[in-house]
């Protein structure tokens, strides 16, 4: 059988969030809801296994998900206990950076407990802090967020000239914050109000 890599089709909703929410029971990953899923739609690839007939068994997914013009994240990546081990969650990143690509973003970034992976996929490690769009739009919310033990990882997707490279200058510009700027946000996710039945 070979390993083939597609756009999800609404009839995947229902395996693709089993899985996904079968690592979020486990706290490896946040929920998500069918409903979700389909608004996204668009944006998740899946890996598929097919036999000689065309029989397809849905081994993993993952999804595309903009957070400034410039600065995609791989969200809900995962791969099922069937597909682990064939090198599925490879080919599911390597066909995100493509989509990143052809959707003419400069970086792509994940916040992931296996920094290793993604480091062999050519990101490298970064301070999440300076990742705020994705601090803001989903972080927050997380049952985590105070005692979170995921690294951020990016990709640089755009190749800088020789010129730019021998000036320190950037290929494009750079959607993360710089540290001044995100070290109020660090202060804010340090602090913890004081109850009164705690005094």
């Amino acid at each position: 059988m070979a390993v083939a890599i597609r756009q999800a089709y609404s009839e995947d909703i229902p395996e693709l969030v089993e899985m996904i929410n079968g690592f979020a029971a486990r706290n490896l990953m946040l929920p998500r809801t069918p409903e979700a899923v389909m608004k996204t739609l668009p944006d998740w690839l899946v890996a598929v296994e097919r036999d000689e007939s065309g029989a397809e068994l849905l081994l993993g997914c993952g999804s595309l998900v903009a957070l400034t013009p410039e600065l995609a994240e791989v969200r809900s990546l995962a791969v099922h206990e069937r597909g682990q081990g064939k090198g599925v969650g490879s080919l599911v990143v390597e066909n995100l950076v493509a989509l990143a690509k052809a959707r003419e973003f400069s970086q792509i970034c994940a916040l992931t407990l296996r920094e290793e992976f993604f480091q062999r996929l050519g990101f490298e490690i970064v301070d999440r802090w300076s990742i705020s769009p994705k601090l803001w739009q989903e972080c927050i919310y997380c049952p985590k967020f105070h005692r979170c033990d995921e690294v951020a990882v990016i990709k640089h997707l755009t190749v800088r000239s020789r010129e730019e490279a021998a000036a320190g200058r950037p290929a494009a510009a750079n959607p993360l914050l710089k540290w001044q700027a995100w070290q109020p946000l660090k202060l804010a996710y340090s602090y913890k109000p004081i109850h009164l039945d705690e005094q």
